[in-house]
């Protein structure tokens, strides 16, 4: 007689509760890293746009805030941006922490560093 294989309710029942706390740890960690990678890609733009290669803060302040208000980019503001060259070229960067909450008292607390270099 074969032996019958499978999961039992109790081990079902244990795997979807890890299944659904990942889960819902990824919903709440997700958007910050999502929010991360626009403002690098923005930032890698705007060094290479023509408009703001002068390297003036202001120009590069209204690129940014331009396309910040098109993608949504609420962590960081224009004021928050470094400026500095590397020989010809302009290099941007910002570095910034979210922390969002993730149950009751819980709270996730992300240090990021975006750059035009990377």
């Amino acid at each position: 007689m074969r032996r019958q294989r499978g999961i039992t309710l109790s081990g079902f029942i244990l795997w979807a509760i890890v299944l659904v706390v990942l889960a819902l740890l990824g919903f709440r960690i997700g958007p910050p890293y999502f929010e991360y990678i626009t403002i690098q890609n923005q930032l890698r733009a705007i060094a290479k746009d023509p408009e703001a290669r002068s390297g003036l803060r202001r120009d590069v302040e209204n690129a940014f805030s331009r396309r910040a208000s098109i993608e949504n980019i609420k962590s960081v503001s224009a004021k928050d941006i470094q400026i500095s060259k590397q020989g010809e070229q302009l290099v941007l960067s910002v570095d910034y922490s979210v922390c969002v909450p993730v149950v009751a008292n819980i709270r996730a607390c992300m240090d990021y560093s975006a750059s035009s270099a990377k």
